[in-house]
């Protein structure tokens, strides 16, 4: 059995390989032979996630027509990716994408900055702001005064408080897609609501289409479901997703789910337009994909002043919830402390969703859910999601500045929502940069904790969560860090731990 799990078409591959810019070479540096150019041109697409792990690679003839060279070429430097451990093959299989054992995904130790650190440590792992207040306040006090005639009841809602289900379904009503109570299910938080999704949808083995970068925590949360990942990279910059990779995934590899972030995408900002958003629905729709949509983020754009326009949601192009399941919550838009998700579905669906949950945490804490209720029904959620949106742009547009400033050499798009900047390092190693930042008192999430199977290793993460002077002596501590990682400095026996959220 073939052990790739998507393909990389021929002309999709010499396309990427033309573009890419040869590094000039130094003083009597002689030009590398060209298999070692090809060889290294490959790896460098895959550390970088512009082509997948586990992606299937043109045959050794169609390739070197494709690149104009000759046949012996393509084989020399097909045999040198196998020998560092960046290619597999088998007779009658073909050849695919891999990467080396010793540069394995960080996986464990996600936990975040204990706060005595938090003197002497600049956070940059953890995306999440600080609660909107006044309005956390007026909401738990709001939610005490609506608690007594719950505490007379067993406390059990599984499918979440009927007030609450009713107030989002409401929502997604005026955003115009028609929408019940019964399409509600109410969970702890986003997290919850994707691990009920997968287990109840993608069995172990099952194949899950993700984007290529993703989410970190929803990435390892499927794999620990046992969950086999098939990586769609995205396309370049800030404009969304690859249709025709997409289509071609969903085809070839027939994944049971696909797991998509549509608004300002995590970590890259990226917004997926309408035509992507249809193409996207139609594309799962026919090949029978269960398509999660993560809306989490979709509230946080920071530019409407400047009069960017959403695209209606994902769900607008499946409103009965059959192909489109919606998650949204209010870790992001709000306080990652409110651990309130929900998922928007069809009846059946959402009533599988609440059945196999007896079988898990059986439902939202009461308080909880009465205090985003409070904050639905009051107008106080708009209030609090302005508040979030101006902390977040002046965040953003500080840690902007900063890092132009301190590391000209990195290289990034400007999202217009969100709470993330995707940093292409300048060649370095995310990996490297991450465990000598925790030297110099910064912590970042290196780009790997984004890919599948080691992708990325020349990007991180920076999220929007520190602003004015904090800003600027973060990007003074990560050039810092980047002048060790050139240096070559020891790395010491520690592996760093970063918090991604």
């Amino acid at each position: 059995m073939a052990q790739w799990t998507s393909a990389v078409g021929v002309a999709q591959l010499a396309r990427q390989l033309n573009a890419q810019q040869p590094r000039p070479a130094g003083p009597g540096t002689r030009k590398p032979p060209a298999y070692r150019a090809l060889a290294d041109g490959i790896r460098l697409l895959v550390l970088e996630g512009r082509v997948p792990v586990a992606a299937r690679l043109p045959a050794e003839r169609e390739l070197a027509v494709a690149l104009a060279v000759s046949r012996t070429t393509v084989a020399a430097a097909y045999e040198a990716l196998r020998a560092e451990g960046f290619l597999e093959s088998r007779r009658g299989a073909g050849s695919w994408t891999a990467v080396p054992a010793g540069n394995p995904l960080p996986a464990r130790g996600l936990e975040p900055l204990p706060p005595e650190s938090l003197g002497s440590v600049i956070d940059l792992g953890c995306a999440a702001l600080p609660a909107p207040e006044p309005w956390l306040t007026r909401a738990v006090q709001g939610a005490l005064e609506e608690l007594p005639p719950y505490a007379h009841t067993h406390g059990d809602y599984p499918a979440g408080l009927p007030a609450l289900r009713e107030m989002l379904a409401d929502r997604y009503t005026a955003r115009g897609i028609p929408t019940m109570p019964e399409q509600i299910m109410v969970t702890t938080g986003a997290m919850g609501a994707i691990d009920a999704i997968c287990h109840l949808f993608a069995g172990r083995g099952e194949r899950i289409a993700v984007e290529s970068p993703s989410y970190a925590n929803i990435l390892q949360l499927m794999r620990e479901a046992g969950a086999r990942l098939v990586p769609v990279a995205m396309a370049e910059g800030l404009s969304g997703w690859d249709l025709p990779r997409w289509r071609q995934v969903m085809r070839d590899a027939a994944p049971r789910l696909a797991y998509v972030v549509a608004d300002f995408h995590n970590p890259t900002g990226a917004l997926a337009d309408e035509e992507q958003r249809r193409g996207l629905v139609d594309a799962a729709r026919s090949a029978g994909t269960v398509l999660v949509v993560d809306e989490t983020m979709s509230e946080l754009s920071l530019d409407l002043d400047e009069g960017v326009g959403m695209p209606r949601p994902v769900c607008a192009f499946d409103p009965a919830g059959s192909t489109v399941l919606t998650v949204g919550s209010a870790s992001k838009a709000f306080w990652a402390g409110m651990r309130i998700g929900w998922v928007r579905a069809s009846p059946d669906v959402i009533r599988s969703l609440v059945a196999a949950r007896a079988y898990a945490d059986l439902g939202t804490p009461v308080l909880e859910q009465l205090a985003v209720t409070w904050l639905m029904s009051t107008g106080g959620w708009e209030q609090a999601v302005g508040i979030r949106r101006t902390q977040a742009r002046e965040n953003r547009d500080a840690l902007v500045a900063a890092v132009r400033r301190e590391l000209p050499d990195w290289e990034f798009d400007v999202p217009r929502g969100g709470l993330t900047l995707w940093v292409r390092t300048g060649g370095l190693s995310g990996s490297r940069l991450a465990e000598m930042g925790e030297r110099v008192g910064v912590r970042v999430p290196s780009g790997p904790r984004f890919g599948v199977d080691g992708a990325f290793e020349g990007y991180v993460r920076l999220p929007f969560t520190v602003s004015g002077p904090v800003a600027d002596e973060a990007a003074v501590r990560l050039a810092a860090a980047a002048r060790l990682v050139e240096s070559g400095a020891s790395s010491g026996s520690e592996t760093p731990r970063t918090f991604v959220a």
